[in-house]
């Protein structure tokens, strides 16, 4: 049994004949058009849901794969190389060097003569790069064991795998082909390779759409509000998570399968996220509805908001997987500033903080806090408190706004995590100091795009 994934697999299959000629693409071209239909017809039935998925976005040779499934295109590794072979043996008759660089993949040459059959065919035009993706589980008993006789020649290329069928993977096949040397591959395997006498049975049919990506901006007004669901020993702590309440709209307007969240650094689930909020954004896996009007992705950015006082989201938008990349580029390099409200042991006075002010850039070192030691390795990091502004409230308390380093665990640097983070607030001010209440007012990250509301 075989997978092959429609948009990237390769064509195979095709008699003898057909597999060396279509390394002369000159001479292939030069064909009639009425043998190419011929060999590929296109029934009416098969019209329509070839129009179908052009209107998808369908590349043509996906196309004519999902309809073609009857023909007699079994997918084999081995006959490919046996027709590379024949083709080199030929061309060295000839004094001619070639390499494997020097030929059109047979995969090329099918697109180049396919897709304006198609394009003629449907009156549409051709794009060629496409997400949405057929995959067709065949069976093909007349060449399931063609390539075995690899695994004695290269033991080492063909390793077991816990979720893998067989050893004889594409990529294992593969590798053992470039391995192994050309005298004992025509030994084992005919060169000319022989035609396929029997068709193959399609098991499976299954389309899938490559994922799409929405990013925007959150704020979290919450202290009892963690940003991914909080469970322990498979039990949930809280009722929801930040994650939760955009995800949630986002996979059912998309009619996607699943989701994956990511963002520019986390907060704590009791820390607010204020400001223009934390840089996020969502991968949605096999989406069944992928096009947008601005307006309609404007509506749903309002449908999250109203849906809970918890979280608001702004700047929602599409953008691509390479996109996301900006958000985690130099993220430690990047500044975030916050607020804390901070209780102190002894009384103070007004002069006892100003001096917080006048520290610049100071360099602390901070042991992994006791609070996520189970989640993250053992390290000492050193991090940047760029400045701060002290703001006296009461005889114990004063509020401090601090610009600091992306990475800083700001709450171990007020209190000190028993002087696991050196130096703090408790040993510049000679007393214990602890902190009641953060907020990340800004995370400097430039992205995404700031839209117009």
């Amino acid at each position: 049994m075989s997978q092959c994934h429609i948009q990237s697999s390769h064509c195979g299959g095709f008699s003898h004949a057909l597999c060396l000629s279509a390394f002369s693409v000159n001479g292939l071209h030069n064909r009639p058009k009425v043998i190419i239909l011929s060999m590929f017809p296109l029934t009416e039935e098969n019209k329509h849901v070839a129009q179908l998925l052009f209107n998808t976005g369908t590349c043509p040779r996906c196309i004519f794969r999902f309809c073609g499934v009857d023909f007699h295109t079994p997918y084999r590794l081995p006959y490919k190389h046996a027709a590379w072979l024949l083709v080199k043996q030929e061309m060295g008759k000839q004094s001619l060097l070639l390499g494997r660089n020097d030929v059109v993949q047979l995969k090329e040459a099918y697109k180049w003569i396919t897709h304006p059959l198609f394009s003629e065919e449907l009156g549409v035009p051709i794009d060629g790069k496409s997400l949405f993706e057929v995959s067709v589980v065949f069976a093909h008993p007349e060449t399931v064991e063609d390539c075995h006789f690899l695994g004695t020649v290269c033991p080492d290329c063909f390793k077991p795998a816990k979720n893998k069928q067989s050893v004889f993977t594409r990529m294992a096949v593969m590798k053992a082909l470039n391995k192994i040397k050309e005298e004992d591959f025509c030994k084992q395997f005919p060169c000319p390779p022989n035609s396929p006498k029997a068709v193959c049975t399609v098991l499976e049919i299954e389309c899938a759409h490559g994922a799409v990506f929405v990013a925007g901006r959150y704020n979290k007004y919450s202290r009892n509000l963690p940003q991914t669901p909080w469970i322990i020993d498979g039990e949930r702590k809280m009722e929801s998570s930040v994650e939760e309440l955009i995800s949630d709209h986002l996979l059912t307007v998309f009619k996607a399968e699943s989701f994956n969240f990511s963002s520019s650094g986390r907060e704590d689930v009791d820390v607010r996220t204020l400001g223009n909020g934390r840089p996020f954004a969502v991968e949605l896996v096999n989406p069944h509805r992928i096009h947008f009007t601005s307006q309609e992705i404007k509506e749903l950015q309002q449908k999250i908001n109203k849906s809970s006082d918890k979280i608001q989201v702004r700047d929602l938008q599409l953008v691509t997987r390479e996109a996301i990349g900006h958000m985690k580029e130099g993220e430690e390099e990047k500044t975030k500033t916050y607020s804390a409200l901070i209780w102190t042991n002894k009384a103070i006075q007004k002069e006892d903080i100003t001096f917080l002010n006048d520290l610049k850039d100071l360099k602390i070192d901070q042991k992994t806090p006791l609070r996520v030691l189970h989640r993250r390795p053992l390290a000492v990091r050193t991090r940047v408190i760029h400045s701060m502004d002290a703001h006296y409230v009461d005889e114990h308390h004063f509020r401090l706004y601090l610009k600091t380093q992306a990475g800083t665990y700001i709450k171990e640097f007020v209190h000190g995590d028993f002087g696991r983070t050196s130096p703090n607030i408790g040993s510049l001010m000679n007393m214990t100091a602890d902190i009641l209440e953060l907020d990340v007012e800004s995370v400097d990250v430039d992205w995404p795009p700031a839209l117009d509301d």
